[in-house]
């Protein structure tokens, strides 16, 4: 899975040790999964940092589907 045709990330391996970040934010993509792995909703998240956007999860989710539905190459 290619991060970087995710419109809603970014990453510079000076910052924030290298991490996908959610755009323009320092809060890396990981922390989102671990709360939804936790059981936390994506109301919760949103209620926690109220500098995430709910289109940007939205985004992050729908790429990680999208790379589930790609054929495997023969």
């Amino acid at each position: 899975m290619d991060w970087s045709q995710c419109k809603a990330v970014w990453r510079d391996p000076e910052r924030c040790g290298g991490q996908w970040c959610f755009d323009d934010t320092r809060m890396p993509v990981v922390c989102f999964f671990e709360h939804l792995e936790s059981g936390s909703t994506i109301d919760e998240f949103l209620e926690w940092f109220p500098g995430m956007k709910l289109e940007q999860l939205q985004e992050v989710l729908r790429f990680a589907k999208a790379s589930l539905e790609v054929p495997v190459a023969a």
